[in-house]
């Protein structure tokens, strides 16, 4: 799966790694649900950091469609609660 994060690039992240990506994306879930702007930025820096270190950077010369694009880590809880499904940011 090739992951974008916003003004940053991409990752290709096997699927091996996507329940370790999922249950990170459940605790950001939760973060947003109550609302908390400072417990939020936690799960979501440990989710990028996840995805940068569990996946493999594609050159920036290589053009490939994302599979999936998150937020950057100075998007505000208002902004990712906007681009959040019932599933979260990643999907399964």
């Amino acid at each position: 799966m090739i992951m974008r994060i916003l003004g940053e690039g991409q990752y290709e992240v096997t699927d091996e790694h996507l329940n370790r990506l999922n249950e990170l994306d459940t605790v950001l879930q939760s973060a947003a649900d109550a609302g908390d702007e400072a417990a939020f930025t936690t799960p979501l820096s440990a989710l990028l950091d996840a995805v940068r270190s569990l996946g493999t950077p594609l050159p920036d010369e290589r053009i490939t469609p994302s599979d999936l694009v998150l937020p950057d880590a100075d998007t505000s809880l208002a902004q990712v609660r906007a681009l959040l499904s019932y599933e979260g940011l990643i999907p399964g």
